[in-house]
């Protein structure tokens, strides 16, 4: 019967398994033992030496410095940018306090100016201003008579001018 199917198949030739032998347990425990032969050994002490997914420690170092670098290249743009922010943060409300303080001078000038007494004040010593009534006087005082040496030869000449002649002529 085995024969009649072997030809219904083709050309192929068929194994048979090799009979199993009955018998001790101990022929069975041999059967079932891997037969080690030199490219199971190899395979064997690759796959100790190797480590975990079959990748040797130069392999296993170099993915995780890729993974490292790509954690710090994931972490820098942001932090740079943080920092930078903070930076910017810190500059703006310096000049926030900065204007802060202007802005309490100017309130306070504001409110001194608003007083009508000091209005009066300011233009009396600013434009000269007087009430009616009073007599203004000007009081003028004389001239340094060694500052009227230059100051006479320069009167009536443009400034221009006077420059080019002190340049023409040198020092003094």
């Amino acid at each position: 019967m085995a024969e009649e199917r072997t030809r219904g198949r083709g050309d192929r030739t068929s194994r048979t398994p090799p009979p199993r032998r009955s018998g001790t347990g101990s022929s069975r425990r041999r059967s079932r033992e891997p037969k080690l032969n030199r490219l199971t050994r190899t395979r064997g002490v690759v796959a100790a030496t190797t480590g975990m997914l079959g990748l040797s420690s130069a392999r296993r170092a170099a993915v995780l410095a890729l993974v490292v670098c790509a954690l710090a290249l994931t972490v820098a743009v942001p932090l740079r940018n943080y920092v930078a922010q903070r930076q910017e943060l810190d500059a703006v409300s310096k000049q926030q306090q900065v204007l802060a303080a202007e802005v309490d001078e100017l309130s306070k000038q504001r409110a001194r100016l608003s007083d009508p007494a000091e209005v009066a004040a300011q233009a009396r010593s600013r434009l000269g201003y007087v009430t009616p009534g009073e007599v203004p006087y000007v009081v003028q005082l004389p001239v340094d008579p060694s500052a009227t040496g230059a100051g006479a030869s320069a009167a009536g000449v443009p400034w221009y001018r006077q420059l080019w002649r002190e340049a023409a002529e040198g020092p003094q």
